[in-house]
């Protein structure tokens, strides 16, 4: 299976910086034609010049990601200048970090919005195509899906609910596209990267200062992004991946830890779990830290 990209379209979200930035281009290298988003600005038709002084085809579709408009002015984009949509790259987010019980409603609003409904939106209208298209040929189409999730919603990150439960959600919602859609050919993972972004500033602090790549730079992402991008991801579907620094980590799904039957009142409840939970003070359960020390290095001090 070959790992170019030769004659397909790809939409990517975000792409003005850091990941999206990153990806279109890795995406672009590897043969593909590319419509980026972004809000209005230099930094997304700067990175469309990158993309053509290499000799790559790009068209920016500038625009709030979340709207159901844009959405649609970028898979139309794609269909007028490029003839057609084969990848489907959700990469665009914003940060309002805060504890739960200082969070403002308007804070969970647009984290919500721009991560969850994002990908929403260009989702469904890329599938719709797709789902069109499979039924007019009578066979699967080649469509992937590559989404953005986060070690967060893995974590229960404590000062980033709307954070945790947005990226929470893109991991259901590109589970549920790889269940839904595969008859039609689309194929749908979930990435959860670490990477030193403007948007993680805060978090990863700035890079080493050693003369050397930045281990967490947005550029260690991409080749995964374009590998599951490919032909040669052709078996890949509903997975999780944590990837950054030379790092791809398979996430295994959640397994059942227990199970009781025949439990009709509180009482009985209380007598099968009452040994299962044990710890004093009580600790969160249902969260993995296995990930946490992969390459715990390449974070900035």
């Amino acid at each position: 299976m070959t790992l170019a990209l030769d004659g397909k379209v790809a939409l990517v979200t975000g792409a003005g910086q850091g990941l999206g930035r990153s990806e279109a281009l890795a995406l672009a290298q590897a043969g593909a034609r590319v419509v980026l988003n972004d809000l209005p600005g230099d930094a997304v038709q700067g990175v469309a010049e990158e993309i053509k002084t290499l000799g790559g085809e790009a068209a920016v579709c500038a625009g709030d990601v979340a709207d159901w408009s844009t959405a649609e002015a970028m898979v139309a984009m794609a269909l007028d200048s490029f003839g057609g949509l084969d990848i489907l790259v959700n990469n665009a987010g914003v940060l309002r970090d805060r504890m739960i019980f200082t969070m403002s409603p308007e804070e969970w609003d647009l984290v919500i919005r721009v991560h969850l409904r994002g990908h929403f939106v260009t989702s469904r209208l890329a599938t719709a195509y797709w789902r069109d298209r499979s039924k007019q040929t009578g066979a699967p189409v080649y469509a992937r899906v590559i989404n953005t999730s986060s070690e967060a919603f893995l974590l229960g990150s404590a000062g980033q609910p709307n954070y945790a439960a947005a990226k929470g959600g893109i991991t259901a919602l590109t589970l549920s596209i790889a269940r839904s859609c595969a008859r039609y050919g689309v194929l749908a993972n979930a990435i959860c990267p670490r990477a030193r972004t403007e948007m993680t500033a805060a978090l990863m602090g700035t890079a080493p200062d050693t003369g050397t790549s930045d281990p967490l730079s947005p550029d260690h992402v991409a080749p995964l992004v374009t590998y599951l991008a490919s032909p040669a991801a052709s078996r890949i579907t509903g997975e999780v991946f944590i990837v950054h620094s030379g790092v791809v980590a398979v996430m295994a799904p959640p397994t059942l830890r227990a199970s009781f039957t025949n439990l009709w009142s509180a009482e009985s409840i209380h007598d099968a779990l009452g040994g299962l939970f044990t710890a004093e003070p009580p600790v969160p359960g249902f969260v993995c830290e296995a990930t946490l020390p992969l390459a715990e290095s390449t974070f900035g001090e």
